[in-house]
């Protein structure tokens, strides 16, 4: 099951290009977004309906390893 899965540390963008077309490229190299491989490592990525933004996910955690 790992083999089909993509290693994000080998996905490459290219900077020049707009926001979307990034996106593109990302999308057709990782192949599936919510699971790939960082390293040895399985990442898989979910939402919760009522999670609240991402935004303010990331910020509160952010804020947390600061405080650690």
């Amino acid at each position: 099951m790992h083999e089909d899965l993509v290693d994000i540390r080998t996905v490459k963008l290219d900077p020049s290009l707009p926001a979307t077309q990034r996106m593109e490229q990302y999308l057709a190299q990782v192949k599936n977004p919510y699971c790939f491989l960082c390293g040895d490592s399985v990442v898989r990525v979910s939402f919760h309906d009522d999670g609240g933004e991402l935004k303010d996910r990331l910020r509160n955690f952010f804020i947390s390893c600061k405080q650690a």
